[in-house]
């Protein structure tokens, strides 16, 4: 037999385990940040930086929510102003058709007096 063997029962490897365990945790917590004495510093530039990037964020975006609303009120002006060249057109085109309206009677009125003077010409011309 070997001399110094020692059959390692399962008893011992649980132990083992146990200790590799423990001394494990022991090293996590000697390295855990709340013994670094920089953490607090660091963790309060850390929520300085998220505040400042989230100040930039709400700017940004009351930037553009200022933008699309001077560009909806431009939008509307010039719709505004579209409809309102519309209405006006409309308009000018309702003066032109009465005028031409108004034209059409007066030369169909030149032309009823022209014939009439005609006939009565005519009848005058018969009648000697």
């Amino acid at each position: 037999m070997q001399k110094g063997f020692r059959q390692v029962s399962f008893s011992d490897r649980l132990n083992e385990t146990a200790r590799a365990k423990q001394a494990q945790l022991e090293r996590a917590r000697a390295k855990a940040p709340a013994n670094d004495p920089g953490f607090a510093a660091r963790q309060e530039a850390r929520a300085a930086a998220a505040a400042a990037r989230e100040a930039r964020q709400a700017e940004r975006k009351a930037a553009r929510a200022e933008a699309l609303k001077r560009e909806a009120e431009t939008r509307a002006a010039a719709e505004a102003a579209r409809l309102e060249a519309l209405k006006a057109e409309e308009i000018a085109r309702e003066a032109e058709r009465v005028l031409s309206a108004e034209r059409e009677k007066a030369r169909a009125a030149e032309q009823k007096l022209a014939r009439d003077a005609r006939y009565a010409a005519r009848k005058t011309r018969q009648k000697k």
